[in-house]
């Protein structure tokens, strides 16, 4: 059963970085992809109508690990309060960025919210892959079960590391060209003319600079977390995720190639999903890795609610997602359309 729950949370939170990671992407593309104002307009089209839909997964999932494995929750958010502070404050200056812009008809006002725009969806994207980071590398937990990170200490990973050290800011990168990646494909799908050329052309550069910083990450996260294999060694089926995010990646480049929009979108969906669940399946059946001794660290069993709990929680949990991914369908399925340059959902009409 803890399995289950471990999966599901897994699902939501990767379905999260999917939704929202194109937002992110489209967000930080959106300097170098628009040059003009119709093409800005054109730009955030393609993200108006989902992007505030997208974050509710973020929130289904906080409810489902607060209700499935509370012990996690709570150190969890304790231990990584200034990362979530900033995390939250990043996606209300891109709220606002995003709907304030056109409240007054000034060059000077909607550069100023077209670059807190870019900053904003730069750095949660930047701070998503920290979290990944510290997730990977372990958090200084005490016998008790808490902890707290502060913005960075030595600058080096070690039994009391900081939010920020070569390492995380290694992974804070690689999800940053990732979400890039990520982000130039939808705009790609979603637009025509000059900017789906420059979007396009934005995915190839992100793609090197993507496969340079995973094999980086690949290379030093042995020597970061030297358990991280342990699961892989036993269970060596997870394997297939590694190999599904290659063949993803090579669809990717293919459907630029041949002009199939969809299919390098649904890939590139692909990559975030088996990039996030590879890094899972390493450190399972670990929630929080202690870098103060195994002894310390949180796991599926000894952080799970109990049994009767985890059992009442299905019979909520599946018709909610249910719903939820039947709205997510529909509000993709309404704006499958490409943006047209000139047109703002934010401006009045």
């Amino acid at each position: 059963m803890e399995t289950i729950w471990y999966a599901l949370v897994l699902f939501v939170l990767t379905t999260y970085v999917v939704l929202d990671g194109y937002d992110f992407g489209v967000g930080i593309l959106s300097p170098f992809v628009a040059r003009q104002e119709g093409e800005r307009c054109q730009v955030r089209e393609t993200i108006g109508p989902v992007w505030t839909g997208n974050e509710v997964w973020v929130i289904a999932g906080s409810a489902l690990l607060f209700l499935a494995f509370p012990k996690v929750f709570a150190s969890g958010f304790s231990g990584f309060y200034l990362a979530l502070m900033i995390m939250l404050w990043l996606l209300i200056g891109r709220g606002l960025a995003f709907e304030l812009r056109e409240h007054v008809d000034h060059a000077l006002w909607r550069t100023f919210w077209d670059t807190i725009f870019f900053l904003a969806n730069l750095l949660l994207a930047f701070v998503v892959g920290l979290l990944v980071g510290n997730l990977l590398r372990g958090v200084p937990l005490n016998a008790s079960g808490y902890f707290f990170l502060p913005l960075w200490t030595d600058f080096s990973p070690g039994s009391l590391p900081g939010l920020l050290d070569w390492f995380t800011l290694l992974t804070g990168m690689t999800v940053v060209a990732l979400l890039t990646l990520h982000g130039a494909t939808f705009l790609v799908m979603n637009t025509r003319g000059e900017v789906q050329a420059r979007a396009e052309a934005s995915a190839k550069a992100a793609t090197v600079v993507l496969v340079l910083l995973l094999i980086a990450v690949v290379v030093t996260l042995p020597s970061v977390q030297p358990a991280f294999g342990v699961h892989y060694a036993a269970a060596p089926i997870g394997f297939v995720w590694p190999l599904a995010a290659v063949i993803a990646l090579l669809i990717r480049q293919l459907s630029a190639g041949r002009q199939r929009p969809f299919v390098g979108f649904v890939a590139s969906s692909l990559l975030v999903l088996s990039l996030l669940v590879a890094a899972a399946w390493g450190v399972f059946p670990n929630l929080l890795i202690a870098t103060t001794g195994q002894a310390n660290s949180l796991t599926t069993l000894n952080a799970a609610t109990e049994q009767t709990g985890l059992e009442a929680g299905l019979w909520w949990v599946s018709p909610g997602l249910l719903l939820v991914i039947f709205y997510q369908l529909q509000i993709h399925r309404l704006f499958a359309r490409p943006a047209e340059p000139g047109f703002s959902l934010t401006r009045p009409h």
